[in-house]
């Protein structure tokens, strides 16, 4: 991986200027949807999303031409501790298996005709032992988010973000148990499939990270650094860099939108672009859901992880876009409005 030079300050400072909604874009969108040969907010959801696409797209009509998938792959020191099903290896094996085509996001890719781009974050080279230290220095956590940013080329036009890495969902649980509070035992769940004993070691894990870091921290920022890991930094500047280029996101799922999460801590209106494309099956994500004031779009018990369930939810935003732009008005098809 490529190695850009930056440092938290500086996305933090990047925060305080991203670009708010499009209004006049969203406004023209409400307004062509009230003239669409349907009863009114008939098409439920989808009449939402074409709004909210129009809005964070800047553009009216939205369009969804040229979306893409990025999963961003990672390795825990915490793995070490035993928190997951499988070893760490898994984390370059499946990576292995993104570019062989061989993964179940591949197959959703090739449905929903998205672009797939697979990034490796020094999977030779884990993040520090969470219990016992911060798992990445400062510029170690800028230089992944900056990494991240630079996923979000220009021609995109919505962003579906998942991730790869073995014990994340340990990082992930961590980091909402510091954020939003409770118990840890409210925010860690299976994960790849630990049960009994071995899901009470996980929780107590995430217990000892909190507590070791919470009080320490200085802000979400410096507790994505200590809690978080290289491929949750890339997804929280990949979210960032995606709101300056007026790029509509779908987060996949627990791990996704807990590194997005971060800058939902340091200012509520950072995930505005941004949807939940489904509730995943670990038990932390619709707690984490709830906190965020998100409704994700699909609930099929996934848990799996590298972006499927938001690529999948990428049909949904084309099924939006395309009814909201090839529906006939009622003026155009000579159908009696309402009365």
């Amino acid at each position: 991986m490529s190695e850009p030079v930056a440092n938290l300050d500086e996305m933090r400072a990047l925060l305080t200027q991203l670009p708010g909604p499009d209004l006049e874009a969203g406004s023209a969108a409400a307004a062509r949807q009230a003239q669409l040969t349907k009863p009114a907010g008939s098409l439920g959801r989808l009449e939402e999303l074409a709004i909210w696409l129009a809005t964070w797209q800047a553009r009216h009509p939205p369009r969804i031409e040229h979306p893409r998938t990025v999963v961003f792959a990672g390795n825990h020191g915490v793995a070490a501790r035993g928190v997951s099903a499988y070893p760490a290896s898994v984390t370059a094996q499946m990576v292995q298996n993104f570019t062989a085509g061989g993964a179940a996001v591949n197959q959703l890719c090739r449905v929903v005709d998205a672009d797939l781009r697979v990034y490796e974050m020094n999977l030779e080279a884990p993040t520090g032992d969470i219990v016992e230290g911060p798992a990445m220095s400062d510029e170690e956590c800028a230089r992944a988010m900056a990494y991240g940013m630079m996923s979000v080329e220009p021609g995109i036009d919505a962003l579906a973000v998942g991730e790869m890495g073995i014990a994340n969902t340990t990082s992930a649980a961590a980091l909402c148990n510091a954020l939003f509070g409770g118990e840890a035992a409210l925010w860690t769940g299976p994960g790849s499939g630990v049960t009994g004993a071995s899901l009470d070691h996980k929780r107590q894990v995430v217990a000892e990270a909190v507590a070791l870091h919470r009080p320490a921290a200085a802000d979400s920022f410096d507790l994505l650094r200590r809690l978080g890991g290289l491929e949750l930094a890339a997804i929280t500047g990949a979210v960032m860099a995606a709101r300056l280029g007026r790029v509509p996101v779908l987060l996949d799922g627990f791990t996704a939108t807990a590194a997005a999460s971060v800058l939902f801590a340091a200012d509520p209106r950072a995930l505005d672009h941004c949807i939940v494309a489904h509730v995943s099956a670990e038990p932390g994500h619709r707690v984490l859901l709830d906190r965020l004031g998100q409704r994700a779009l699909l609930d099929l018990g996934m848990r799996l992880g590298e972006a499927s369930g938001a690529t999948l939810a990428l049909a949904l935003l084309k099924a939006a876009a395309a009814c909201h732009n090839g529906m006939a008005t009622f003026a155009e098809a000579g159908v009696s409005g309402p009365a």
